[in-house]
């Protein structure tokens, strides 16, 4: 475990921190082109590669580097001052549905997971649906219990990688033979029908035109009566009954990634603020020397700062399997999203109608941060966690649980 003190205004330089920072300009220099053509950055995987980017937190017995989960965030957000599409990638190749798999799945799981992230693929984690989004246990996808394995129907959306990324993990209402409901269970599938690898059954129905993040697919899966073998089942200890919350725990490391990426965004704002105030000069003297420009910079800085030291903080404290503590992530992930919004704009207005055109990143990094509050667990569900656990309650959403409330029969 990393130092805290070793200050998180200027982590401790590890290799794979190097490695990152090297890659900042060439990262930079390529990203108005995916924003440009909708395109997935593919010419970026083989450096991610290289420099060991892909899986570095999967553990070495299976070809990662073992690198913690605070490792992780500071490569993120060097990443995110640069390229907001790559740092999604790195997120996704490190945390949630790889570590998911690399706590709860099987030694061949693992492996077979591994070798695909490592050499570029970003696993898509399919868990919403268009009847089922914050509300996640709505999910009506099932898997039916059939011989040898399992039969899934239903339809996935929002599915950020769909139709690029090989290795899924989805989220599934489990039935036995005779149809009864199980519980909901994680199935991992690969779909790579380049390679020889088409899975049948499974499609990818449309791909939504996003506001940022444009190089991204977020996509529409259907699952035709596709067939997922026994060991493709990803199951914690507590079955299906509990394993939904087992699996979901893995979703407090992605949303301290999703949390790290708006900071980083947000970072790459104020620097780009700071350069321009020294450059731009107006009524004879540098934009620098204006005081309430001054006290913007000040804000955004504190307020920056104020994320990484949260998001750092979630990172280093893990319970139960190793993820990061669900209050500190939520916390973490809410301040840091919403706060990224407020600095980035505030980035623009320094800049004025430069920013507002895109000669300069802050068009596309303003479009790009405005997804982090509805990603990964909306702002207003992530309050709704940290004021259930300030009260020590659970607070449910639906009428039924709170008359249960009202009652003071809630548990």
């Amino acid at each position: 475990m990393s130092d805290l003190s070793a200050s998180p205004m200027n982590p401790v330089e590890t290799t794979l921190l190097k490695a990152a920072r090297a890659l900042g300009p060439t990262l930079a220099a390529r990203a108005s082109q995916w924003d440009e053509t909708r395109e997935y950055c593919h010419d970026n995987i083989p450096d991610l590669v290289a420099a060991n980017l892909m899986g570095m937190s999967i553990p070495r017995q299976y070809g990662g580097q073992g690198a913690s989960f605070l490792q992780v965030v500071d490569v993120v957000e060097e990443v995110a001052r640069h390229c907001t599409l790559t740092a999604r990638i790195i997120v996704e190749a490190n945390m949630g549905g790889i570590s998911a798999v690399m706590a709860y799945g099987t030694e061949e799981q693992k492996k077979f997971c591994a070798k695909y992230v490592l050499a570029g693929d970003k696993p898509a984690i399919c868990i919403t649906e268009p009847g089922a989004g914050s509300a996640a246990t709505e999910m009506s996808s099932t898997a039916q219990k059939v011989a040898g394995g399992y039969r899934l129907n239903g339809c996935k959306h929002w599915i950020t990688g769909g139709g690029v990324s090989k290795l899924h993990l989805i989220f599934a209402r489990v039935q036995d033979e005779s149809g009864v409901d199980l519980g909901i269970g994680g199935f991992l599938v690969l779909h790579d029908p380049d390679n020889g690898d088409a899975c049948a059954g499974f499609s990818v129905a449309r791909r939504e035109r996003t506001m940022g993040l444009c190089g991204m697919p977020e996509a529409e899966l259907h699952f035709n009566d596709v067939f997922i073998a026994d060991d493709m089942v990803v199951s914690p200890p507590s079955g299906f009954k509990r394993g939904f919350a087992d699996l979901m725990t893995a979703y407090n490391s992605q949303r301290v990634g999703a949390g790290t990426i708006a900071m980083g965004i947000a970072a790459g704002a104020l620097g780009h603020a700071t350069r321009y105030l020294k450059e731009r000069e107006q009524f004879g003297r540098p934009l620098a020397e204006f005081q309430g420009l001054q006290w913007m910079l000040a804000e955004m800085d504190a307020k920056t700062h104020a994320a990484r030291l949260m998001l750092r903080e979630a990172a280093q404290t893990l319970c139960g399997k190793g993820f990061p503590d669900m209050h500190l992530a939520a916390r973490a992930k809410m301040f840091a999203s919403e706060n990224a919004i407020q600095v980035v704009n505030d980035a623009l207005q320094m800049f004025g109608a430069r920013g507002y055109g895109n000669q300069e990143p802050l068009e596309r990094m303003y479009r790009d941060v405005r997804m982090f509050t509805i990603g990964g667990g909306t702002a207003q569900i992530l309050k709704t966690q940290v004021a259930g656990g300030l009260l020590g309650i659970k607070v449910p959403q639906t009428r039924e649980g709170y008359a249960n409330i009202a009652e003071g029969s809630n548990k």
